[in-house]
This record gives C-alpha cells, sequence and structure tokens, in this order.
C-alpha cells in the first residue's frame, strides 16, 4: 500500500501553506532585486526538484516531451509571475502582497468565462465587487502605509502578478490532467521560471549574480521551504481534502503572513488595509467555493 493513504492530508497541506505564507517575509530578509530573488529562488531549488522528478519517474513512469514542454511554458508565466510579486512585497508590504496572491481565483474563473465560455455562478458575481473594493483600500486610496511603500505601485504589481500566476494554473493544470506526478512538473515549471526570470532580470537590470552571504542564505531557505517544500505538500495533499477545509488552507497563507509580517518586519498596515484585506480574502473564498458547473473550484497555492 502507498505510505501516504496512512498520512492525513490536512497535515502535509497545513505545512505546506506554513511554508509558503512565510516567503514574502523571507523575500524582504534578502533584501535584494526582483529579478534576482525570482531567479535564485528557482535555481536553488532544481536540484531538489529534479532529484525527486527522477525518482518519481522510475515508480510512475516517464511523461511525455509534450507534457513536459507544457509545464516548462507554465513556468514562463510563473517567472514572470515571481518578479511582479516581489515587486508588489518591497512597494506595499509582505502581508498585503501575500493577499493579493489570493486574487488568482477570480483570475482564473474570469479567464474561464471569457475564453472557455464557461459562465461563473452567482457566488463569483456576487464576491467580484466585494473584492474590487477591497483591492481599493488596500491600495491605500483611503490612507498611507508609510513613507518606504508605495501601496498604489505595489496593488498594481500584485495584479499583474497575480494575472501571470493564473496563466501558470491553467497550463499546469493542462499538462498534469489525468497523471500522478507531482514534483517532475514542479521542476519542468521550474526550469521555465527561472529562464523567465534570468531574461526579465537581465532586461530590466535587476540580476546580480555576486550576492552577499546573507541574502544568498535567505534565499536558499526561500527555496526550500516555498519553492519545494510548501508546493509538494499542498500540490500533493490538495486533491484529497474536502472543499471546506481546501478553501480555508486560502485564508491561511494571507493571515499567517500579516501576522508576519507585523512580528518580524514590524509592518503596520492601516485599519482601512486590513479591512480591505479581509474584505478580499472573504470575496475570494466565496468565489472558491464552486466553479461555473457546481463543482469544488481546486484551491492553488499562491504565488508564494
Amino acid at each position: 500500500m502507498v505510505a501516504g493513504r496512512h498520512v492525513n492530508p490536512v497535515l502535509p497541506a497545513l505545512l505546506g501553506a506554513t511554508c509558503i505564507s512565510t516567503s514574502a517575509i523571507v523575500v524582504r530578509l534578502a533584501d535584494v532585486g526582483a529579478g534576482t530573488t525570482a531567479f535564485y529562488r528557482c535555481v536553488l531549488a532544481l536540484p531538489i526538484l529534479i532529484a525527486l522528478g527522477f525518482l518519481e519517474q522510475r515508480r510512475r513512469g516517464a511523461r511525455s516531451l509534450r507534457v513536459r514542454f507544457q509545464a516548462g511554458v507554465a513556468g514562463l508565466f510563473l517567472g514572470v509571475d515571481l518578479v511582479l510579486w516581489t515587486h508588489a512585497i518591497y512597494d506595499v508590504g509582505a502581508g498585503i502582497a501575500t493577499v493579493l496572491g489570493n486574487l488568482q481565483v477570480l483570475f482564473v474563473t474570469f479567464i474561464a468565462w471569457v475564453w472557455l465560455r464557461e459562465r461563473p455562478r452567482t457566488q463569483f458575481l456576487v464576491a467580484l465587487p466585494v473584492v474590487l473594493f477591497g483591492i481599493v483600500l488596500l491600495a491605500g486610496l483611503t490612507g498611507a502605509s508609510g513613507p518606504k511603500f508605495h501601496p498604489l505601485a505595489g496593488v498594481l504589481y500584485g495584479l499583474g502578478a497575480s494575472l501571470t500566476y493564473s496563466g501558470f494554473i491553467l497550463i499546469l493544470r493542462t499538462s498534469t490532467k489525468g497523471t500522478p506526478h507531482v514534483a517532475g512538473p514542479l521542476a519542468d515549471a521550474t526550469v521555465g521560471a527561472a529562464l523567465a526570470a534570468l531574461v526579465l532580470g537581465l532586461a530590466l537590470g535587476q540580476l546580480r549574480f555576486s550576492l552577499p552571504p546573507h541574502a544568498l542564505g535567505w534565499l536558499l531557505v526561500l527555496a526550500l521551504t516555498s519553492q519545494t517544500l510548501g508546493w509538494l505538500f499542498i500540490t500533493a495533499s490538495l486533491p484529497q481534502l474536502p472543499a471546506a477545509i481546501s478553501a480555508l488552507l486560502l485564508l491561511l497563507q494571507p493571515a499567517a503572513s500579516l501576522v508576519l509580517a507585523a512580528v518580524v518586519l514590524s509592518e503596520r498596515p492601516t485599519w482601512w488595509q486590513l479591512f480591505g484585506a479581509a474584505l478580499v480574502c472573504g470575496g475570494v473564498l466565496v468565489a472558491a467555493r464552486a466553479d461555473a458547473r457546481g463543482r469544488v473550484t481546486p484551491i492553488e497555492p499562491t504565488p508564494g
């Protein structure tokens, strides 16, 4: 029997959500450019992911070149997402940037509505204006969050990150549909993400190959916790979880990140921004409960 059947899937899902909720804080502690952060978090994670993918292939069989290519293309979107999301962290703060990462649920549904003609259910249409109002509050239009932050720019970066992350999700789902592989697709996508971060970082002049030891150390922590362990835990456990628990995990990541950002980085969003964060998380939770055909919407980890 498979050992994973004896493990309650809630535990690895919680561990994965915890790993990912720390990623924005680790990005701030590393304190290097967006392109550098995105590139190194992918490159440093690749040795472990490739090794796990090789072992997985021996147990579950090889995947076709077409499927692997699709995963790599999905990774290109992920690389752009990571660069934009890192910009959001520096401009709007680690906690709020993680809240913005949850908007991928809305973008995926909206893309399916426009592209695939899958009309969303009433929950989505009700939640959309609530989330939009929450985004306005997060942008700091009702108050400032401090001289070091640029809330409006950060929210725009966050929206761009959620949009590109949605492209990553949709393409990766297509390439992994009906297969039991987890580590292999993630490794292929991470290769694509590293390539996109490299090109984008060089084009924007944000890529540094010589890093101080403390920055390299934090980026290694980011690669191991979020890019590797967090994604593997969540991707492997979510299909086994009830919809209600999966949806609650969607709220755990931004909530934990807001608390950690306050404790570790002394970030203090305004009360209006906290209210906006609550509206965004609540609206996304409602929208994520069911898709256009009334089935449970798969809850994906945030871009962190």
